[in-house]
């Protein structure tokens, strides 16, 4: 299969197209920059240009049986800045390339959706995929959108979507901007000698997956005719004073974290069902969080703050 990977050169991206590799498919990438910590693979095809360009996004779609939808121009954290932003360049754009698929004779998409933040305050932990969708960010609001306009795509244009509701990613690769994914921007400051900083009490309970298990998950969903949301996560709780004590381990510091005022973007509990996809795809988290963070924590040693490319294996 030749599968076009929207988005594949950032953190869950590069994954993602990892595994793809692995299972023997070929790979387009599209996104607007290279790979930050690392070079152009062999044997993959690399265009860079704007999702917001409809032409170089027919472009890129010319020659796929499969399309992965990774991108995302916005952050749980920072969507509600400007939702109208948020909706013009993720749903829209979206709608766009549902439109140049479907004109092209492409079927197949997996959209890349959020566990974290489409279902709101849950009614019942784990969340299943059943649970309503009620969102309280953009962020959400606008990825429930899009997979409700994947559906309608679906029963009135003939797509197959699947929709992969991601939990918490981290691991290798995920820039540590302290925007999103706080077990890399902890681990990153706790490298440079810098204090962490955690919104609440760190009471506030979340499902971590490592990004290598996410990619597996992703690999082997879009081959097959599946179609509607898979959660993806380890299935677990961890707050984030457990965070601090894993990170305390990993690091041999002593951390005093600083705590701030808790964000209304914020739902207390959120993990995920992930029953259906070990059914459906034989699938399961495999990497703990202990060894997920170590894993981490030894790529961000070998990474300079400026982002040079990683000695080590970064799985």
């Amino acid at each position: 299969m030749k599968v076009l990977v929207i988005g594949g050169c950032g953190f869950i991206g590069s994954h993602i197209v990892d595994r793809l590799l692995a299972h023997g498919h070929s790979v387009k990438v599209f996104d607007r920059q290279a790979e930050r910590f690392r070079p152009p693979l062999g044997g993959v095809e690399y265009i860079h240009g704007s999702f917001g360009d409809t032409m170089a996004v027919i472009d890129a779609l010319a020659g796929v049986d499969a399309v992965m939808h990774l991108v995302s121009t916005t952050f749980p954290g920072t969507a509600d800045v400007n939702p109208t932003i948020d909706v013009q360049d993720n749903l829209i754009r979206t709608l766009s390339l549902l439109d140049a698929m479907i004109g092209l004779g492409i079927r197949r998409i997996l959209f890349l959706s959020s566990g974290g933040t489409v279902y709101g305050h849950p009614d019942e932990m784990p969340i299943p995929e059943t649970h309503p969708l009620r969102p309280i960010n953009s962020y959400g609001i606008v990825k429930a959108a899009i997979e409700h306009y994947l559906e309608m795509y679906r029963r009135t244009r003939g797509i197959s979507p699947i929709a992969i509701r991601a939990s918490n990613p981290y691991g290798p690769r995920q820039a540590h901007t302290g925007v999103q994914g706080v077990i890399s921007t902890f681990l990153s400051r706790l490298r440079d000698g810098e204090t962490i900083e955690i919104w609440g009490d760190g009471s506030v309970v979340r499902d971590y997956v490592h990004v290598a298990d996410l990619a597996e998950l992703c690999a082997r969903a879009i081959v097959t005719d599946k179609i509607g949301p898979y959660n993806a996560g380890s299935g677990k709780g961890t707050s984030l004073r457990e965070i601090v004590e894993i990170l305390a381990k990993v690091t041999g510091q002593r951390i005093s974290p600083i705590y701030k005022s808790a964000r209304t973007i914020d739902v207390a509990q959120s993990v995920l069902d992930v029953s259906r996809a070990r059914a459906d795809f034989g699938w399961e988290s495999t990497i703990s969080l202990l060894e997920g963070i170590e894993l981490t924590y030894e790529w961000l040693r070998a990474v300079s703050p400026s982002g040079s490319t990683p000695s080590v294996n970064s799985r």
